[in-house]
């Protein structure tokens, strides 16, 4: 199994992507001491407060707002990283029934929108977005990543995921098969390597299922004039591209927002897993937060958020750390301690942490609505931990600087979804007692 750090953060222009940590391959077929269960947790609260450790609901019964959600080998051998949520999505012409199913979708509470791959796509050809503003043009977008970009058109779909349906969604169509023929503007590519791949993605494409409506919001809806790199939407017609103003309905877009119902956000389960790790791990996806009576809150602690940033605040070791987030598009938990030693052996090793003993540590997560949370983790060596396993419940790594957040963040990646019902509430929508954005479990 490639070992490797791959992250997207909800902050609108700083996502990071970057491979370090133990070496080693391995197949769907490998076994490990570790198994996953189907039993799950999350946190309860009293009265604005939790700690980490208590039974959450049981999504077993099934319905149409909920589908498997699997930890575990990735579409290809290469492409196969721990710690990588999956989902199938379908999607179609819009207003059709021309449709294909994508398996290997990771799933990711810290970006926004559907991205697939154009090889994933196979024949199924999208409509591409038409520029309202150069005829003959379309929409394409670059994604900016700390060590390189993805790039590709807008297109519309029809989506559907399990028994939910969204109709005519801007997705972007990432272009790993170079069928786009425009140049790929420099503005673009200086943020490094194309990372327009399976193997360098990791996933067929990425769900979006963030805390917010739009990928780009109000800030690519402004004169492209008025924009500065990186810049996020481009018109292009067949030779060249330049930035573009994006309508905020044109933008890519959260696809549960359009879901007729179950359309406030989501739910994440995944079960507690043994400290060794697991092979893989399987849980659910649940769309809706208090629209049906299997999703409700329950006792779940709710964190309220920046609108800006979609961030709370996290306390460690004494650190007021000001943008905590959960994010289950990180492998790992991120955060600064220059106490851990940092792993050796390969060119970007120190992405993880590898102390001599495992660690046992705590945060204190306090929401912008004064409600707080105490979560416990782990911390374990990575290299001393089995290549055969997907499922990681102990791996951390040091925050690295992200351009207007520093080091002061913590990042709760997927280590922290096992054992947890994570709720993502979306901006400006009702979702139970509270209104998004906010994160609870």
């Amino acid at each position: 199994m490639l070992r490797c750090l791959r992250w997207t953060v909800l902050f609108a222009l700083a996502a990071v992507t970057a491979c370090g940590g133990g070496g080693g391959t391995s197949t769907a077929s490998s076994s490990s001491s570790g198994s996953s269960t189907s039993s799950s947790g999350s946190s309860t609260s009293s009265s604005g407060s939790s700690t980490s450790s208590s039974s959450g609901p049981n999504f077993s019964g099934g319905g149409p707002n909920i589908v498997s959600l699997t930890v575990g080998p990735g579409p290809t051998p290469s492409s196969s990283f721990f710690n990588v949520p999956y989902a199938s999505v379908t999607v179609c012409i819009p207003s059709s029934s021309t449709c294909t199913t994508i398996a290997n979708v990771l799933v990711d509470t810290g970006s926004v929108g559907l991205r697939l791959m154009a090889s994933a796509l196979g024949t199924l050809a999208l409509p591409a977005q038409a520029d309202p503003n150069a005829t003959g043009n379309v929409i394409a977008e670059c994604l900016p990543f700390a060590d390189g970009y993805t790039w590709g058109i807008v297109a519309s779909a029809d989506v559907v995921i399990g028994g939910e349906k969204a109709s005519a969604v801007p997705i972007n169509v990432i272009d790993d098969t170079g069928s786009f023929s425009p140049t790929v503007p420099s503005s673009c590519t200086s943020d490094g390597t194309a990372l327009s791949s399976i193997d360098s993605l990791g996933a067929n494409g990425v769900l979006g299922v963030g805390l917010f409506l739009q990928d780009c919001g109000s800030y690519c809806a402004q004169p492209a004039s008025d924009q500065i790199a990186p810049f996020f939407y481009y018109s292009c017609n067949a030779s060249t591209c330049a930035p573009a103003s994006e309508a905020l309905n044109l933008q890519v877009i959260n696809p549960v927002s359009l879901f007729a119902t179950d359309n406030n956000g989501v739910i994440l389960q995944l079960p507690t897993i043994a400290a060794t790790g697991a092979t893989t791990a399987t849980g659910y996806l649940v769309f809706g937060i208090a629209t049906e009576s299997n999703n409700g809150l329950g006792s779940a602690t709710v964190l309220t958020v920046s609108s800006d940033s979609g961030t709370f605040t996290t306390v460690y070791k004494g650190q007021n750390l000001s943008y905590g987030f959960l994010d289950s598009g990180s492998n790992g938990l991120f955060f600064p301690d220059s106490s851990i030693p940092d792993c050796t052996g390969s060119a970007e090793a120190d992405e993880f942490y590898c102390p001599t003993s495992t660690l046992s540590l705590s945060a204190t997560n306090q929401g912008l609505n004064g409600n707080t949370s105490l979560v416990n983790f782990q911390v374990a060596n990575l290299n001393d931990l089995s290549s055969t396993d997907f499922a990681l419940d102990d791996v951390g790594g040091p925050a690295t600087p992200i351009t207007g957040l520093g080091t002061s963040y913590f990042d709760f990646g997927l280590p922290f979804f096992y054992g947890h019902t994570v709720y993502t509430a979306i901006e400006g929508l009702a979702a139970g007692s509270s209104t998004g954005p906010y994160v609870a479990y």
